[in-house]
């Protein structure tokens, strides 16, 4: 378990699934976490039960999906994972949905990113951290610069949102990165 002043990330458990469903079938919470991408939602409960299953048998040596857990009342409200952890070359990919409207906007999504990126440098021991999200979420991306994540690349026009198309945007986070921002901020 990773716990911060918000939010605690813990172990994906069988009980999350109803959680997961209801959040993959929210057209909103569908929109701002992948620009409506058919593949994340609407789903049925099957298809989830069976991505949730295998959730549950990551191994994190290479991925892992955590719940993000509101710390004052133990809520789950949304999920954070990493995949494509390279121990070569230390880095993984990382996300972060939170599937809870009535949390957006009050710094549950960039806590629970911060604490992720942090066990990675620091239990993980990588290099480099990436993340990605499509042009129109500017709620997501100011979030990510504010942790400490460098806008590093764009593909035009690769994401569809109904009839229009927006880039889809690299961000990325070095260790030495990391650890200088917490060296000013006190931490």
């Amino acid at each position: 378990m990773i716990e911060g002043k918000l939010v605690r990330l813990r172990a994906l458990r069988a009980e999350d699934l109803d959680h997961h469903v209801r959040w993959r079938n929210d057209p909103e919470v569908v929109h701002w976490a992948t620009g409506g991408d058919p593949l994340f939602g609407p789903v049925t409960r099957e298809a989830v039960a069976g991505f949730h299953e295998a959730r549950l048998r990551d191994n994190p040596r290479s991925e892992t999906t955590f719940t993000v857990e509101e710390l004052a009342d133990g809520r789950p409200i949304g999920m954070a994972d990493y995949r494509d952890l390279d121990p070569f070359t230390g880095q993984a990919t990382v996300g972060i949905t939170i599937g809870e409207r009535d949390r957006w906007g009050g710094g549950y999504g960039s806590e629970a990113l911060e604490l992720l990126t942090g066990h990675l440098f620091g239990a993980c021991r990588l290099r480099r951290v990436e993340l990605e999200t499509w042009s129109g979420n500017e709620r997501a991306m100011r979030a990510f610069r504010r942790i400490g994540f460098v806008e590093e690349g764009r593909r035009r026009a690769a994401v569809r949102v109904g009839e229009a198309w927006y880039d889809s945007v690299l961000f990325g986070m070095l260790h030495e990165e990391w650890t200088a921002r917490r060296a000013t901020d006190g931490r």
